[in-house]
């Protein structure tokens, strides 16, 4: 189980208990703030504990909705434009208005971790939306993806998040013509 250190200091009451604990190995510190049960923590646990409030996009979305099997180098976040900006060398955070950041959020079981993400109709559009700052290869590879599981995508859902989004009859040409 993870905790933040707020959650630790309403359980020890003091940093100095808290280090005590850690001294004794009944909780481990993972990394600046946030502390386990365990001393093994899958790292999207720890994203999803410090960051509970983003949600899994981009490169990250596509390779965790197996849609490529390209690894991304960060995991990507998005998060509301006015959210406190992330200084971690893991993370690429994705600044969304509000209007669009809860617009097809999900929960996934990624190795057996939880975590907030963007459905794959959403990561569609999205795709197409910044076709122009994708490799060739890459955009080619998650569309590929994308026809073979056409019969699962819910165009309902891609026709009512298009409503939100500027160019929206463009946008939903394209993707019957590369998808459908």
């Amino acid at each position: 189980m993870l905790y933040t250190h707020k959650e630790l200091l309403n359980e020890y009451k003091s940093n100095y208990q808290i280090e005590k604990a850690v001294k004794q190995k009944k909780i481990f510190k993972i990394e600046k703030g946030i502390y386990s049960t365990s001393k093994d923590v899958h790292y999207l646990d720890i994203i999803t504990k410090k960051y509970p409030n983003a949600i899994i996009t981009g490169e990250s979305a596509y390779y965790y909705h197996n849609l490529t099997d390209v690894i991304p180098d960060k995991i990507y976040l998005a998060t509301k434009r006015n959210a406190v900006r992330i200084k971690d060398k893991r993370i690429k955070q994705v600044l969304v208005s509000d209007k669009l950041f809860d617009l097809g959020k999900e929960q996934l079981v990624f190795e057996g971790v939880y975590i907030n993400i963007y459905d794959k109709e959403k990561m569609l559009i999205e795709l197409i939306k910044n076709k122009s700052n994708i490799s060739f290869d890459y955009y080619k590879e998650i569309i590929l993806n994308y026809r073979n599981i056409v019969d699962e995508l819910k165009n309902w859902k891609i026709e009512q998040y298009l409503e939100n989004y500027s160019l929206e009859d463009h946008i939903f040409d394209i993707i019957k013509k590369e998808v459908f």
